[in-house]
């Protein structure tokens, strides 16, 4: 099967096993979802979505973040983890779309990833849930799952990305993205993936034993051999020594 196949494949299963394909990070404003992005780094969205409602009360516009005080902001998202680089990004980001952009959101990559603390990651997010653009959203998740169904190879982000725009649909890759991360939540969980749940099985090359094995899945990955038994002249050979 060709990986184009393979792709739409892929696309279209997940469309079914998930219907929204949404951003789990909650925001109302575009430069929300910038800074809740920026605080997703080493951190869970569940908990960026706890600490954001307090910090998106206190400082209600981007005014507010641009003039924050420092020792505060840190204070509110330390639960984030590297608080101090992300308070010092928020800060000067904020100043910067305001001085540089009118207080608005830059609509392209090479733009986005000029603001302080953000990276291509973040700019296709941005992309793809605020501009509406094809956007390929390589994190951690769509790196791992796509690496396992054959579809990318490699951990390097840009260079996944590259490959992943060689074979999938532009017009749905950014749903797509989403979707991995809801799958990689729920079914093909690092270390322990539930492959007997997965609806993308039959033709995930790691599955099917086509693919170079990703560790984190090798490991867990529940083996269709059974063991071999040592013989007793090998055992007693063994012993011997």
């Amino acid at each position: 099967m060709r990986k184009k196949e393979r792709a739409q494949m892929a696309v279209d299963l997940l469309k079914e096993e998930y219907p929204d394909a949404i951003c789990s990070l909650e925001y109302e404003r575009p430069y929300e979802l910038l800074i809740s992005t920026r605080l997703s780094a080493q951190c869970t969205d569940a908990r960026v979505n706890i600490v954001t409602k307090d910090l998106f009360a206190k400082y209600t516009s981007l005014e507010m973040l641009a003039n924050a005080d420092l020792a505060e902001l840190e204070s509110i998202i330390r639960p984030c983890g590297l608080y101090k680089t992300k308070a010092r990004d928020i800060i000067n980001l904020s100043r910067m779309l305001i001085d540089e952009y009118d207080s608005q959101l830059p609509p392209s990559l090479e733009e986005l990833t000029k603001l302080p603390g953000i990276g291509r990651k973040t700019a296709n997010l941005i992309m793809g849930d605020i501009f509406h653009q094809p956007a390929y959203v390589c994190d951690t998740h769509c790196i791992r799952i796509t690496n396992l169904l054959g579809l990318s190879q490699g951990k390097n982000p840009l260079q996944v990305e590259k490959q992943l725009r060689a074979v999938l649909p532009m017009d749905r890759a950014n749903d797509f993205c989403h979707r991995l991360v809801l799958h990689g939540r729920d079914v093909c969980v690092a270390n322990r993936p539930k492959c007997d749940r997965c609806c993308m099985k039959d033709f995930c090359s790691f599955f099917q034993g086509d693919a170079p094995s990703d560790k984190a899945a090798t490991e867990s990955k529940p083996s269709s051999k059974p063991a071999r038994k040592k013989s007793a002249a090998k055992s007693s050979k063994s012993k011997a020594k």
